[in-house]
């Protein structure tokens, strides 16, 4: 018997975990075994005395097995809609030989010596490799109970790449799945972070190698089925953060973008631009035309050889530089609260900072290298385990944050992709008050955190990259909301 086929023989059991998990009052956690080892486990750690946040523990059952054989690569996005549906963006181009035995060769692709391989490049002169396993599409749709309810895109999806996604009308798939949104309006919004080959540097190509013109520099706009309705952006050879109308039909090019999110207010499309460029750029969300963009503190121009020449932040901070003026690499998530405030993930600098999003003079040209609070927008900043090492020796950290459902969004939880841990903090004083997660292996550890999101009854959803490989569920019990006091230092030994 399979190791497959020995979960599937425990439905019983999952039932039950599954059904005590999303029973969220405290006295029931307590009441159970096997909830209060899981709270113990995975729950809230590190507490503020003088703080409140709400509880949480992980749910081993989510999601569902999926069907059809497939696994997830990297989980490059994720994020909670309006219908409390998770929308999951994974890599298939990640996958290992053995997690992919059973995708088949690709008909006419064969490696140097003449031998056929699949999509990712893998030989398989003599059929399939093994009894496991297929990637799963690059888009995944779920309920709040793991159930998977659609699925499509990218090259794991059979007839997608020349069918809903036609070069033709300007569909570009990207070689590196990174950031996925749903709007108001359940436009489905993907982008892309794969930076083009280095300058005589020959293209590394495989059968399903997609964007074969240059980096990932466009962020791409479906509807809830995978129909394609626009592109902004192109294929760049390199950076250019003030980049105004270089992209499809004028709009702007972006390099190697992370993430994005829409006001529904304005319908302006914000997107954290990204592992290339150092900007958060703002464009109309119907037409894609240039609206605005800003960098730290709110700067516009950005000088992008100036802020690539200063480096790494522990070669520069000794110099005496410990209030860059500019965003390091990657500018990792941009999110907007009910209220307006604009913040961003600065993960190269481990630091998040905020923003005015109803200040006029966001977006336009305007000099803050100092960091003045109240000009050019910029508000705040929170260092976030300040001087962990980031890239190229630790991911970094400030990887995503988001907000509780609450009234008053008074939580904010923000990922640390180098210490695989959330931050709880009270998003009205940036203190922290709590910590989710470990580093690890098991339910409710993290490796390589990448993403956090959470629904309307404050449940937290994550997803890892590196070989974490997954997507878990935080289920939520106690208080909504986050009040009190806690430390001004956030991250560090617990």
């Amino acid at each position: 018997m399979t190791i497959r086929n020995k979960f599937k023989a425990l439905p019983s059991l999952l039932a039950l975990i599954g059904a005590m998990a999303v029973l969220p009052t405290p006295g029931y956690a307590q009441s159970s075994g096997i909830t209060t080892a899981l709270q113990q486990q995975t729950g809230v750690y590190h507490r503020s005395k003088a703080g409140k946040t709400p509880d949480f523990y992980a749910d081993p059952t989510w999601p569902a097995l999926l069907p059809h054989d497939w696994l997830l690569g990297q989980v490059g996005g994720l994020f909670v809609d309006s219908h409390d549906h998770i929308w999951v963006y994974s890599r298939p181009r990640t996958m290992t030989n053995d997690e992919t035995g059973l995708e088949l060769a690709v008909s006419g692709a064969t490696d140097a010596k003449g031998q056929p391989v699949n999509g990712l490049g893998f030989v398989r002169a003599n059929g399939f490799g093994s009894d496991c396993c297929k990637a799963a599409p690059s888009v995944l749709e779920f309920d709040a109970t793991g159930k998977l309810l659609r699925s499509w895109g990218g090259p794991a999806d059979p007839g997608f790449i020349g069918g809903k996604c036609k070069a033709e009308e300007g569909c570009i798939w990207p070689n590196s799945e990174h950031g996925i949104y749903v709007d108001s309006h359940d436009n489905v919004w993907i982008a892309g972070n794969l930076a083009a080959p280095a300058p005589g540097a020959a293209p590394a190509v495989v059968p399903w190698t997609t964007n074969k013109q240059g980096g990932d520099g466009f962020v791409l706009k479906f509807d809830m089925n995978g129909n394609f309705k626009m592109r902004i952006g192109g294929t760049p050879q390199g950076p250019d953060s003030n980049n105004k109308d270089g992209g499809l039909h004028g709009t702007p090019t972006l390099y190697q973008p992370a993430d994005m999110v829409v006001d529904p207010r304005t319908n302006h499309l914000y997107v954290a631009d990204g592992y290339g460029n150092r900007r958060v750029l703002i464009v109309d969300a119907e037409t894609g035309q240039y609206i605005g963009h800003f960098g730290a503190y709110g700067n516009n121009p950005i000088d992008d050889a100036a802020a690539a020449a200063q480096g790494v932040w522990s070669d520069d901070a000794p110099k005496g530089h410990v209030k860059p003026a500019f965003f390091r690499n990657p500018v990792h998530c941009v999110k907007i609260a009910d209220d307006g405030k604009i913040y961003v993930c600065d993960r190269g600098n481990d630091r998040i900072q905020v923003f005015d999003g109803k200040d006029p003079s966001l977006g336009k040209p305007c000099s803050n290298p100092n960091g003045e609070v109240g000009k050019c927008g910029f508000l705040t900043e929170r260092w976030v385990s300040g001087k962990t090492y980031t890239l190229p020796i630790m991911p970094g950290t400030a990887v995503s944050l988001n907000f509780s459902p609450d009234t008053a969004q008074s939580c904010l939880y923000v990922g640390d992709n180098t210490n695989q841990t959330i931050y709880i903090l009270n998003r009205s004083n940036l203190q922290e008050l709590g910590r989710l997660g470990h580093a690890g292996r098991m339910t409710g550890d993290f490796h390589w955190l990448h993403q956090v999101s959470l629904d309307s009854q404050g449940n937290i959803y994550t997803a890892e990259v590196d070989t974490g490989k997954r997507v878990q569920k935080f289920v939520r019990y106690g208080s909504q909301g986050c009040s009190g006091t806690g430390s001004d230092t956030v991250g560090g030994p617990p």
